[in-house]
């Protein structure tokens, strides 16, 4: 049997394993760390100067000091001092300087906001699908301008293709233009 959970290293009680809270202790305070993640922010490269236990931040890239070879963890004020957590592919954190989510791709935090995020297929109250890859099922659909008018552009690949706007009535054809 492992000493450490698969995917988070949390430490197992072992059979026979004297002072079994203390390992408890110690995979609660992980998941303490990484449970519901809300960061304090993710650009600091030092430690700042008065933390407070529970503080949590994402370190940042050419950390030094006492963070120096930590930058992308998160990094944890205990009563012991700094503890930092390497993270997971896939793994996301409120950063509260920031007023957003990161998502962490492996490599760096991403700024959901910062793109480039794509998928395949959105639906909106309805659901997409291989034709209709975006679907929208509303009273009313807004495209507003973002500066001094707004265009809706259809790009056909070829001069023979179909490049049309249809008006439909229960999913049927009335016009087209």
């Amino acid at each position: 049997m492992p000493d450490d959970t698969t995917i988070l290293s949390l430490p197992l009680i072992l059979p026979a394993q004297a002072q079994k809270h203390v390992t408890h202790n110690e995979a609660l305070v992980a998941l303490d760390l990484i449970v519901q993640l809300a960061v304090i922010d993710r650009t600091l490269t030092v430690p700042p100067p008065l933390p407070s236990i529970g503080d949590r931040h994402i370190v940042a890239a050419g950390a030094a000091g006492p963070w120096v070879g930590q930058a992308g963890r998160i990094a944890l004020f205990t009563e012991a001092g700094w503890q930092f957590t390497a993270a997971l592919p896939g793994w996301q954190a409120y950063v509260m300087a920031e007023s957003q989510m990161a998502l962490y791709n492996g490599l760096t935090w991403i700024a959901l906001s910062d793109g480039p995020f794509t998928v395949g297929r959105l639906g909106v109250s309805a659901t997409a699908d291989a034709t209709n890859r975006l679907t929208v099922s509303s009273p009313a659909t807004l495209l507003n301008h973002a500066g001094s008018g707004h265009q809706l552009k259809l790009n056909k690949a070829v001069t023979g293709d179909t490049a049309s706007l249809l008006f439909q009535t229960g999913f049927s054809g009335r016009a087209e233009m």
